[in-house]
C-alpha cells in the first residue's frame, strides 16, 4: 500500500501522537482470524455499540451481484469481545495491512478509537464501526433474505455463511454467547445449510 488512504493517514497519526502500543477491538473475524502479530489480547465490553450482521460485503464475503453480510460495530448496547496489543514497533506495519483487509476498495466502515472496559482498566482501542446512514447498512433483514445470503454468498475470502458459524465458534472459544448470531447459526442448521454447531 504505497498511497495509503486519508483514513488510514488520519488514523496512523491518531495513534503516533498518542506515544503508546496500538491497540485494537476485535469482535468479529479477528477473533478466530487475527493475521496479526499481537503480544496480549484482553477480553473486553465497549459500552454503546453491538455486533451486528448487517453489513453489505460485495469483496470480503459476496460480490456486487451477490453480496454477502459482515459484521460491523453498532452504536447502542453493548459488545464482548478482545483487545489486542500491538507493540509499539510493531504498528507501523500492522495498521496498512489491517487497513487492507477491512477496508477494501476504500472500505465502508467509520475506524474510531472506543473506550473498551477490561480487568486492566478503561483503554481506548481502534474499532470498525458503521452508522445507521450508510447505504452499506442492511437494517433488519427477513429471515428468508438471510437465509438466501447465507446459501449463495461468497467473496475473496469465502461464504457469509462460513463467516457466521466461523465467528459464532471464536467467540464461544473466549466464552462470549451472542444471542442474534447464535440464532442465525440455528436458523441456518434448521434449513440444512449447515449441521448445528
Amino acid at each position: 500500500m504505497s498511497h495509503p488512504s486519508p483514513g488510514l493517514q488520519a488514523t496512523l497519526a491518531h495513534w503516533r501522537a498518542g506515544g503508546g502500543d496500538l491497540l485494537l477491538f476485535a469482535y468479529g473475524s479477528l477473533i478466530w482470524r487475527p493475521d496479526l502479530e499481537f503480544s496480549e489480547a484482553l477480553p473486553a465490553r465497549v459500552p454503546g455499540w453491538h455486533r451486528s450482521l448487517r453489513m453489505r460485503s460485495r469483496v470480503n464475503r459476496g460480490t456486487p451481484q451477490q453480496p454477502g453480510l459482515v459484521l460491523a460495530l453498532m452504536s447502542g448496547g453493548s459488545c464482548r469481545g478482545l483487545v489486542y496489543r500491538v507493540p509499539r514497533a510493531d504498528g507501523e506495519a500492522v495498521l496498512p495491512l489491517l487497513w487492507e483487509r477491512e477496508m477494501p476498495n476504500g472500505g465502508v466502515y467509520e475506524p474510531r478509537w472506543l473506550r473498551c472496559d477490561t480487568l486492566c482498566g478503561p483503554l481506548r482501542a481502534l474499532a470498525f464501526t458503521l452508522p445507521r446512514r450508510s447505504p452499506n447498512w442492511t437494517g433488519a433483514l427477513p429471515d428468508a433474505e438471510l437465509l438466501h445470503i447465507l446459501r449463495h454468498a461468497r467473496g475473496r475470502y469465502g461464504t457469509t455463511l462460513d463467516y457466521l458459524l466461523r465467528t459464532v465458534q471464536g467467540l464461544r472459544e473466549h466464552g462470549i454467547h451472542d444471542a442474534e448470531l447464535e440464532r442465525q447459526a440455528r436458523l441456518a442448521a434448521r434449513h440444512g445449510l449447515c449441521a448445528p454447531l
